[in-house]
């Protein structure tokens, strides 16, 4: 169970592990559970997405001895994603370009070409980074000095951001036939990006498809639950403008706080009702995961 993959999202991580913990934690005595919290310390810290080299962890989970992902679609927007300035005329004409690349190429290609994954921009949005971050190889070593043992492993990574506000949608990523006839035992709700049926694009280098290879001969069965937060057009707004202060200005200046509150509130609201759906989801998807790892 990891929280913080994507630093300020493990405010609603460390809220689910935390209570659940307080409140009791029930599971049957041949279940053993391992909670990683906060696996990116720097980003939870400092209210980013990202890690301390601006790397997005769950993009950076792939083999960098091959050859890089390509991305045309960022290359073009790159500049009008994170530009040199972020004053009001700026972010009109930028996003102008966005929206006119959208009109060509659909929402769904903006979303892909945004967020999918980038190895070449490394002040931008989504960068997968050049070689595997200290978040990712402690991620690896727990995983493997944790997990080795077990006969089946389910794996819940916890992340906000996408989708209606307060609601768990559950993504999986890219499940062989025994492990998506699992998931569909497991659960009824489950999305998959690689079938366009979830918030999220189909994304390189993420945590689940690399912990499938970190304890391979071992059954795996992983989601993460995804819960809304605003509109996306917001939570775009508050990484570029996060982007741009780290990448052009200074991060302890004075547009710091008003750009951090702004990101903070894109991932985690600061709203009770929300908590209460959050957590209300959280157990309901535990429950059905102890489940399906006893039957």
């Amino acid at each position: 169970m990891i929280s913080g993959t994507h630093g300020v999202e493990g405010f609603a991580g460390s809220l689910c592990q935390t209570r659940w913990l307080t409140e009791g934690v029930s599971v049957p005595d041949d279940i053993a559970v391992v909670m990683v919290h906060a696996i990116n310390p720097y980003g939870f810290a400092w209210i980013r997405r990202v890690n301390e080299d601006n790397v997005d962890l769950n993009r950076n989970c792939i083999d960098f001895s091959a050859s890089l992902p390509e991305n045309p679609g960022y290359d073009t927007l790159a500049q009008a994603l994170v530009p040199a300035s972020w004053d009001p005329d700026t972010q009109a004409q930028t996003a102008t370009v966005l929206l006119e690349f959208a009109t060509e190429h659909g929402f769904d290609g903006l979303q892909e070409a945004v967020s999918k994954g980038q190895y070449r921009h490394p002040g931008g949005v989504f960068y997968g980074g050049t070689r595997p971050v200290w978040s990712q190889q402690t991620l690896e070593a727990i995983a493997n000095q944790s997990l080795g043992g077990a006969e089946r492993v389910a794996v819940l990574d916890l992340h906000t951001g996408l989708g209606p506000f307060g609601v768990g949608e559950l993504i999986a990523s890219h499940p062989d036939g025994a492990g998506k006839d699992r998931l569909d035992a497991w659960y009824d709700d489950y999305t998959l990006p690689s079938e366009g049926t979830s918030v999220s694009a189909d994304v390189s280098g993420d945590v689940l498809d690399a912990l499938e290879v970190w304890v391979d001969g071992r059954e795996i069965t992983g989601v993460a639950i995804e819960w809304g937060t605003v509109d996306i057009i917001e939570v775009s707004n508050a990484l570029r403008a996060d982007a741009w202060l780290h990448a052009h200005s200074d991060p302890r200046g004075p547009e710091a706080g008003p750009i951090k509150a702004q990101l903070r509130a894109a991932f985690a609201p600061d709203d009770p009702d929300w908590s209460e759906l959050v957590w209300g989801r959280f157990t309901e998807v535990a429950e059905r995961t102890t489940e399906g790892l006893t039957a």
